[in-house]
């Protein structure tokens, strides 16, 4: 996930939205329509949305993290279009449903940790900034990362941060990592950082060897595959006709999911051969909408956190679903 350049009123981190202009022309297809910004982070996406629509259109802003519902207030407060939920996109059923609607006009999730989390040290995103090891976008729930690096399994651990790290020494860090906390707790980003770096023999260059290791935990932490699972689903089910679903990936595990998701999606029932079938049961409800499209050099040059963006954009084609219900 990534807000516009300029700082915004109140908010204490700024924020670049990747692939701002790009998402928002795929996404705006009805100015009269209702959307969802299932990641609202500081509203740069949110904001530019609102700017392609018309007076009765609706915007629905979405995010775990309690900072960004404050931001999403004073945007609600400036904007009689604007509204916003404290949760998960993976509730955004609920959601949608809570305002009373029956379908939407288009989706966007922006994925991952956002600019402000990861520079404020306080919320333990990064091991580039000491700070308490909590990694929650919801600091609302529990457990925090160092919650869950007491008490958890040597092997649990382990699988975590191979699964969602994808990390070769993950058995040395958890083993490592259960042997320290035996002498004192892990708390903060820089113990684990340094710890992970002890345990890793080989370093790659140009990379931390925490790397991995945290984006690890934070998944975990966060539930984010699970939520992504749950939302890319929820989200189709209330696409109207000619809705759009766009999703934002910063890395490999979530990309895959989205291609292979937006993928099985548009090629339809895959029926036994044999089978008989009229056209309309072999046919999709859905296409794929251009290719996977990536941050070019300049918004690279600009912001570094672009540079493993990927996009990809599907859209519900049928027409047997009702169309858009009224707030």
């Amino acid at each position: 996930m990534t807000t516009d350049r300029n700082q915004e009123a109140g908010a204490a981190y700024s924020h670049r939205s990747v692939l701002l202009d790009s998402a928002v022309d795929y996404l705006v297809n009805d100015p009269d329509g209702y959307y969802v910004d299932g990641t609202f982070g500081r509203g740069g996406h949110s904001r530019l949305i609102l700017g392609r629509l018309g007076p009765s259109a609706r915007l629905l802003g979405i995010d775990k993290d309690p900072e960004a519902i404050r931001a999403a207030k004073e945007l609600e407060a400036q904007d009689n279009r604007f509204h916003s939920f404290h949760g998960s996109f993976a509730e955004l059923g609920a959601a949608v449903v809570g305002q009373g609607w029956q379908t939407v006009n288009g989706v966007l999730l922006d994925l991952g940790v956002s600019s402000p989390q990861l520079d404020d040290a306080s919320r333990g995103f990064s091991f580039m900034r000491d700070g308490p090891l909590d990694m929650r976008m919801n600091t609302e729930q529990s457990p925090s990362a160092a919650e869950w690096l007491a008490t958890a399994d040597e092997s649990d651990i382990a699988n975590v941060i191979f699964r969602y790290g994808e990390e070769k020494f993950s058995r040395r860090i958890a083993r490592l990592l259960v042997e320290r906390r035996q002498e004192a707790p892990v708390e903060t980003t820089r113990q684990l950082a340094e710890l992970v770096s002890e345990a890793v023999p080989k370093k790659e260059k140009h990379k931390h060897p925490a790397t991995r290791t945290f984006q690890a935990i934070r998944i975990f932490i966060n539930r984010e595959l699970e939520d992504l699972e749950v939302g890319l689903q929820s989200a189709v089910d209330h696409l109207a006709p000619g809705g759009r679903l766009v999703v934002i990936s910063f890395h490999s595990l979530e990309d895959r999911l989205v291609k292979r998701f937006m993928r099985d999606l548009a090629r339809g029932p895959q029926l036994p051969k044999g089978v008989p079938v009229t056209a309309e049961q072999e046919a999709s409800d859905f296409r794929l909408v251009g290719k996977a499209s990536k941050a070019g050099a300049e918004e690279v040059s600009d912001n570094v956190r672009a540079r493993s963006a990927v996009m990809r954009v599907l859209e519900r084609t049928d027409i047997r679903k009702n169309s858009q219900g009224s707030a």
